[in-house]
């Protein structure tokens, strides 16, 4: 997945994925990215929520 933008800078994003039975939150900040990865989905969600709120994010992506 391509996240650049038109003028090639990263925006800053917070992503929740499920794969193999893993939930995923992916982060991207200041061009920087980092995940992390929960057993539950709950907890995956809690946590991207929090870094939502953290960045001033409109919304959570999920794909």
């Amino acid at each position: 997945m391509d996240s650049t933008v038109s003028n090639g800078t990263i925006p800053t994003v917070v992503e929740v994925v499920e794969a193999c039975g893993e939930w995923f939150v992916r982060v991207v900040e200041d061009g920087k990215e980092y995940s992390r990865s929960f057993e539950l989905e709950s907890y995956a969600l809690a946590f991207a929520e929090g870094q939502r709120m953290r960045l001033h994010l409109d919304k959570v992506v999920r794909l």
